[in-house]
């Protein structure tokens, strides 16, 4: 099971210490677990399971029951005629041990493949819960660079106006430069503002996520390094989701339960045989009946064994038969449901990492080439082979490349982190790895 409690003390306070200002991606993960509400439920759940395997246990072990009364009864005769009062006073301890019951045996089997289910279920939720915290972290450095791309943008496009604007002044440019600059200067205007929403909205998403408000993620450090590939082949990878991803053992351990529901349901047809023992006293401080005023205490013990053999219960038990065999069929079928869905997200995944990884690359070699176009535009310019268009949309592709560039890197390593939930093989560790990237 994958635990945040286990995450060492030093390593929480050190990502605690961040500056109020930025905070690494680990001690966002932290305080996460302790707010995320479909994680503390699905915690709850393996608490609860982890008891109703203890309930069913009861059904092997003894019982014993201790019970005391008081009680008169008053007998009144015409002949010859008697009234009489007759207290009485009891105490009986008694005690049971199951010796052959198969039915409470499978029933025990079932509430531990409940704390399986229960345990799936939690690991999934765990995992879903560092994904989605990386994903909420990322959006928000994605946002913040976008913001940081356009404002670049507007600064530069605001220069190359102030430039047409003093070359129609001296008339060496046309009024067209100054209006093609003057457009595209609204144009980055209104991006900027889309930009600052989406940053403003990615926050929010971010503080509901971790229970804070304020959170400002810290950029991945400079010069960017990404992790290597994932190692091994499609087939590997596939081969671990069919063991490892949590919605399939849950639905492995559900056929389990399936087939014991089965057997249970057939040991309607055995009987049960049970060790019983008993120890009643009885006291009549008046004497009874048949004995008037003698001060009596009756002491019973008891002990043998019961058997129970059920003869005919109207079919109930056949066709309770036929139903588990129907229900274990589904539980079949919803597996094998479990391992194609899961085999085509791992599939999906991993060829996701690799295409990913390649636009990083494209996009690396883009970025430069871009800033070489941009260099010779603007000296194309200045000797008056370029026009101020061809300045403008150089730099418009040079900074759209970066944005690109920085969502990749992105996308990147929260492909990564999919392709390990996929597989069902996410752990705190990963997370580690990514945050070993950020500038601290």
């Amino acid at each position: 099971m994958i635990s945040f409690r286990r995450l060492p003390i030093a390593l929480a306070m050190a990502a605690l210490a961040c500056s109020a200002q930025a905070q690494s991606l680990l001690a966002l993960v932290e305080q996460a677990s302790g707010y995320d509400a479909a994680w503390q439920s699905a915690r709850a759940q393996l608490d609860a399971a982890s008891s109703r395997a203890e309930q069913a246990r009861a059904g092997l072990l003894p019982s014993a029951g201790l019970s005391a009364g008081v009680s008169t009864a008053r007998t009144e005769i015409s002949r010859p005629e008697i009234n009489l009062s007759t207290p009485n006073r009891n105490v009986t301890l008694s005690a049971s041990q199951p010796l052959y019951r198969p039915a409470n045996r499978i029933g025990y089997e079932q509430g531990q493949r409940g704390i399986d289910v229960a345990q799936a279920q939690l690991d999934a939720a765990t995992q879903d819960l560092l994904v989605r915290v990386s994903q909420g972290y990322f959006d928000v450095l994605a946002a913040q660079d976008t913001l940081a791309f356009v404002r670049a943008q507007k600064a530069a496009v605001e220069e190359q106006l102030a430039a047409a604007k003093r070359n129609f002044e001296v008339g060496t440019s046309t009024i067209t430069d100054q209006r093609e600059a003057q457009a595209r200067y609204d144009i980055v205007v209104a991006q900027e503002i889309a930009a600052e929403n989406d940053l403003h909205v990615k926050r929010l998403a971010l503080d509901q996520l971790v229970g804070r408000t304020g959170t400002a993620p810290l950029p991945l450090a400079l010069p960017v390094q990404l992790p290597a590939d994932a190692t091994g082949d499609v087939g590997e990878w596939v081969q671990k989701s069919q063991e490892q991803q949590p919605a399939v053992r849950q639905a492995t351990v559900a056929l389990d339960i399936a087939q014991l529901e089965t057997q249970k349901a057939r040991t309607g047809h055995l009987p049960t045989v049970d060790l019983q023992a008993g120890y009643a006293i009885n006291h009549y401080p008046k004497g009874t009946l048949t004995a008037q005023g003698l001060n009596q205490r009756n002491t019973t013990a008891s002990v043998g064994v019961a058997l129970n053999l059920p003869l005919f219960a109207g079919f109930a038990v056949q066709n309770r038969i036929q139903e588990t065999l129907a229900l274990e069929e589904k539980a079949r079928a919803d597996l094998e449901g479990a391992r194609r869905a899961v085999a085509q997200g791992t599939r999906a995944a991993f060829f996701g990492v690799q295409s990913l990884r390649s636009q990083v690359k494209a996009l690396e070699a883009a970025e430069a080439s871009s800033q070489s176009a941009l260099d010779a535009n603007k000296l194309g310019y200045q000797v008056g082979v370029r026009i101020n268009i061809d300045v403008l949309n150089a730099q418009s592709q040079l900074y759209q490349t970066k944005r690109d560039l920085a969502v990749a890197r992105y996308n990147l390593l929260m492909g990564q982190l999919k392709l390990r939930q996929a597989a069902g093989t996410l752990a705190l560790d990963d997370v580690q790895a990514i945050n070993a990237l950020l500038a601290q």
